[in-house]
């Protein structure tokens, strides 16, 4: 079975944890089996390995989630890359395209699109498994997920079956409603929509070419920003006349806000956390390398990170977005293929980064024209190659590298490093790469610079 995930998200709704580059779905607040910290994305893959190891999945997102995702699942999936965000109609069929034309996927294989991101039990998995047979035994060209209300929400859109059997054809689909318009819907038996579609792959690609003028996936990456920015549900879903919708009544979650994720993540503080005994529903997350204390607090969430620190009332969590969008500023912190990198400092003249580089991988040959570097060691082994000349570097080693020499740092082991930045205009533009012909550990896609 193919497993489409779609990730996407702004970075705003978990700030500071979550910015631009790492999103919600590749914080780790979630603990797996052994009792290590995992991230959304990488639960949720162990999830769909574990209901069905032989499913194939790729996940369709923006070139800022690569190096995030390579990180956390390194090459477990494939991964379609959009050119430039335009909703998730472009987004599954640039996927059903990559599918059939990069990967070889025949036109009659089920293809099953989830979010990446709800908080589920493996029995959702399971009915996502389920969708396979409905697609391949029944007559409908899309079979949908639907997830059965635990209360009248106003946040989501509603599937109006034609029943309330466990497979049924679907009626209608209904917006985002008022409560009480809700609490009608739940008595006809309405489900939630959570965007979980099932189809073969050969009607999706036969609706993609009446919709959208392409050739191939090379020709629709080529011309995406072209796309219509439209929802799957609106461009295919709502004038589809042969649907059907499968319910699912198990745990379901849209940890998409603070006050969400509070009720799920597997500790009530993660990092150097001190509650006093008056804190009641309190959850902390600290990142910095710094003690925090939290006395006499009550129904609040507290987050730090490099990107900032927020304090709020739960309840009032779920509001923050316009105000984190003129916060603004760049993120200091990100996860990538290679490891992850930490702004700790910024003045008028220097940056200071903490860079984490995972065994194995290493940066560009480069140079900078602009400002000098100098590489303090904390922990591991590496290589360093300067205008040619190799050197194995350990704790306690300081590399001073001048603009215009040409250099990489390659990680043997796990290598830790602090990097100082100076110069009077440093910007990530002044870098210039150079070929690498060197025995050893292989230079990788590597760009600590990449602020």
């Amino acid at each position: 079975m193919q497993i489409v995930l779609l990730s996407g998200g702004s970075g705003t709704r978990l700030w500071p944890l979550s910015n631009s580059v790492r999103s919600k779905q590749f914080i780790k607040l979630f603990t797996n089996e052994s009792g290590d910290y995992e991230s959304m994305v990488q639960r949720v893959y162990r999830q769909i390995s574990t209901v069905d190891k032989d499913a194939h999945v790729t996940i369709a997102t923006s070139a800022t989630q690569v190096s995030a995702i390579k990180h956390q699942l390194g090459d477990q999936v494939d991964i379609c890359v959009e050119p430039t965000r335009r909703d998730t109609f472009p987004a599954i069929v640039l996927a059903a395209a990559y599918l059939h034309d990069e990967l070889g996927v025949g036109d009659d294989e089920c293809v099953a699109v989830c979010p990446v991101d709800p908080y589920v039990a493996n029995s959702y998995y399971e009915g996502v498994h389920d969708l396979e047979e409905l697609v391949n035994t029944g007559d409908a060209n899309l079979t949908l997920m639907g997830i059965e209300p635990t209360y009248p929400s106003d946040k989501y859109g509603y599937i109006m079956p034609e029943s309330k059997d466990k497979v049924s054809r679907v009626s209608e689909f209904k917006e985002k409603p008022d409560v009480p318009t809700a609490e009608q819907y739940l008595r006809q038996g309405a489900l939630w929509n959570a965007g979980v579609f099932a189809f073969k792959l050969g009607y999706l690609l036969r609706r993609a070419h009446e919709l959208i003028d392409f050739d191939d996936y090379r020709d629709l990456y080529q011309n995406y920003g072209k796309c219509e920015k439209i929802s799957f549900d609106y461009a295919v879903v709502e004038k589809e006349p042969s649907i059907q919708v499968m319910r699912y009544a198990g745990d379901w979650r849209d940890v998409g806000t603070w006050n969400m994720m509070s009720e799920v993540m597997a500790d009530t503080t993660k990092g150097d956390v001190t509650l006093d005994d008056t804190c009641e529903n309190v959850n902390v997350v600290n990142e910095l390398d710094m003690p925090m204390l939290c006395m006499g607090l009550k129904n609040v969430v507290v987050a730090a990170s490099s990107d900032g620190i927020l304090v709020a009332d739960k309840d009032a969590s779920s509001h923050m977005k316009p105000y984190v969008e003129r916060i603004g500023g760049d993120a200091r912190v990100a996860e990538k293929s290679w490891g992850m990198y930490q702004v700790i400092d910024v003045e008028p003249d220097s940056l200071t980064i903490k860079v984490t580089l995972n065994a194995g991988h290493g940066m560009h040959y480069h140079s900078h024209e602009r400002r000098d570097e100098v590489w303090s060691v904390l922990s591991g082994t590496g290589r360093t190659i300067i205008d040619g000349m190799e050197q194995i570097v350990r704790p306690g080693d300081v590399i001073s590298i001048a603009a215009g020499c040409k250099h990489t740092l390659q990680a043997i082991t796990d290598l830790k490093v602090i990097e100082v930045q100076v110069g009077d205009d440093i910007d990530v533009k002044d870098k210039q790469l150079w070929p690498l012909e060197t025995d050893g550990v292989a230079a990788g896609s590597v760009n600590t610079e990449a602020r």
